[in-house]
């Protein structure tokens, strides 16, 4: 079976995964509402006892660590769910900025400086891309862009939090408008604070050059060279003067790889870590535990000597931090960047050589650590053969992994919430059995003897009737069934997209904005919502059918005892 094949395959044996998970999530949902309506009925019960001993065995029912627990791992069945639901196997260029991300990235698709953002100057990539292979297709970009809101959430907040700035804007207008509060004097630091200050600053100064983006529909189609002015900071000579970065969330580029045998995959270009904008991290955590299924941590060492420093170790932990459930040194090389002697950085081999033999030395634990020259067509195309030989021999076993971490997590909720409902048991049951006693002397206070008097006949009156309806059952019920009738033939006459005009421009328009991935289900949603209210008519006359049998009950009541 050739790679393309088998990369395939990888990705169908996922959907199936991904479609127990949504199960699985519904029955946690379910759960956790189930366990919210039982202690509040504990909460109940602690209203209306007086028994000291019971109240104190009611209090010792608790599910609100349960509860907590569930919340976690729907967040964590999520990511799971989101891991097994992609249609590519997604590979993450990770490292500090000046490394040589870009430069790899470039070698592996052909793309150029214009579409993956490179430079000598400062950090030059400003927002996550992914760039995806279709090979029927000429290059071009999708543009997330975020909304006011979520630029006020995501973007501003954390800095006014990080900085002690005071209270945080509400809305995009008082962030324009007012003055950028000055960075307290006690706050701890120097340097890193007032960096962080200047980047929020940028935001501030530059709001009227790229605020309209808020109001943009995502995704934005654009064309291969309007690319670089959405992801970058500065210009193909280097000068700083982009800013629609700052409105941007993501960017999908779609291209031609080289290497047509690479099947459905896809690179992550994650921005260089290391500048001192805030969310990085974060972002990056979420990006590795949401998006992708094997990282490369590129380093390039300086040509006149060079070292594993604490940023690079922290870098690996911050990676190693994203899935606890699947270690790091399980999806992820690290690709220490050759440079020639050509190169602004020079001949660096002897410290590439230094640092392949120190890697381990800083717990920098991998599958794999290698050299190779990042700006070089041919190691590139190398080194993504190696790690896709690596997925598709290790992938399905990695996700087995992954999952059975899950089913050790779902099985301990399992067990905790038996736990809690035995010491249910002892207080309910003992309640329910007094109960008993009241509810059988009031029942023969009530009916008497069961075999004799006004009791049997009603139970024999409405023993008829069930025979009757009995022998009705398979009589047509022409209401019913003219009700049928009428459904469906609205169902016929109004069939939502199918009876347009334009069905077939307005599917294609849809696919080309959001992809026939969500196209497909999102119709499928409007005509299931259509079709069920199309027969909604037919539950007045499933009522006149009930409050029928309904009468005939109460005139059996009504005979038998009166």
């Amino acid at each position: 079976m050739d790679r393309t094949t088998l990369i395939t395959s990888i990705i169908e044996k996922r959907k199936p995964l991904a479609q127990r998970i949504q199960l699985v999530e519904g029955n946690l949902k379910t759960l956790s509402t189930a366990l919210h309506q039982v202690e509040e009925y504990r909460n109940h019960l602690l209203k209306q006892v007086d028994d000291p001993n019971v109240i104190g065995r009611l209090e010792e029912i608790s599910f609100s660590n349960i509860q907590l627990t569930i919340a976690s791992e729907l967040e964590a069945l999520t990511k799971l769910k989101n891991r097994f639901s992609r249609n590519t196997l997604n590979i993450g260029v990770v490292g500090r900025a000046r490394q040589g991300k870009s430069r790899l990235l470039q070698s592996l698709t052909r793309l150029s400086a214009a579409e993956i953002p490179d430079g000598d100057r400062q950090h030059c990539t400003g927002v996550r891309s992914t760039i995806h292979h279709n090979p029927n297709v000429d290059t071009y970009g999708e543009v997330w862009f975020h909304t006011e809101r979520s630029f006020l959430d995501e973007v501003i907040t954390p800095y006014y939090e990080k900085l002690r700035l005071g209270a945080k804007p509400i809305i995009l207008e008082e962030f324009a408008n007012k003055p950028l509060p000055s960075l307290p004097q006690d706050i701890p630091g120097y340097a890193a604070p007032g960096a962080m200050y200047e980047h929020l600053k940028r935001y501030h100064t530059h709001l009227d050059q790229y605020r309209y983006l808020f109001r943009e529909t995502s995704p934005l189609i654009i064309q291969k060279h309007q690319i670089r002015e959405y992801v970058s900071q500065d210009t193909l000579d280097g000068e700083r003067i982009l800013f629609n970065y700052l409105a941007v969330k993501e960017v999908k580029i779609t291209c031609t790889f080289p290497n047509v045998d690479i099947g459905k995959i896809a690179l992550v270009d994650m921005p260089g870590l290391g500048d001192t904008g805030l969310g990085d991290e974060e972002r990056l955590i979420q990006a590795l535990g949401k998006d992708i299924d094997f990282v490369l941590f590129v380093r390039m060492p300086n040509s006149v000597g060079d070292y594993w420093a604490d940023v690079d170790v922290k870098l690996y932990d911050t990676a190693r931090s994203a899935l606890a459930d699947l270690p790091v040194n399980l999806w992820s090389f690290v690709v220490i960047n050759r440079t020639n002697a050509e190169s602004n950085n020079g001949d660096n081999l002897r410290n590439c050589q230094d640092l392949l033999d120190t890697v381990e030395e800083k717990h920098i634990n991998v599958e794999k650590s290698l050299i190779a020259n990042c700006g070089n067509d041919t190691e590139a195309t190398q080194l993504l053969d190696q790690v896709l030989d690596y997925l598709t021999n290790n992938l399905t076993v990695l996700d087995k992994q992954y999952t059975s971490a899950c089913q050790e997590r779902l099985l301990e909720i399992h067990q905790a919430v038996n736990a809690e409902f035995n010491k249910a048991k002892i207080v309910f049951n003992q309640n329910a059995e007094d109960d008993s006693q009241e509810t059988e002397e009031l029942f023969s206070d009530l009916f008497g003897d069961s075999d004799n008097g006004w009791w049997k006949d009603v139970a024999l009156g409405l023993q008829g009737l069930r025979t009757q309806l009995w022998y009705l059952r398979q009589t047509p019920n022409e209401e019913l069934y003219n009700g049928v009738i009428a459904a469906i033939e609205n169902c016929e006459q109004d069939k939502g997209i199918l009876s347009s005009e334009n069905a077939l421009q307005e599917i294609n328009d849809r696919i080309m904005i959001s992809s026939a991935f969500r196209t497909y289900p999102d119709y499928q949603d409007d005509l299931r919502v259509l079709i069920s209210h199309r027969f909604l008519s037919l539950d007045e006359n499933l009522k006149r059918t009930v409050e029928l049998v309904k009468n005939q009950v109460v005139n059996v009541l009504k005979e038998k005892v009166v």
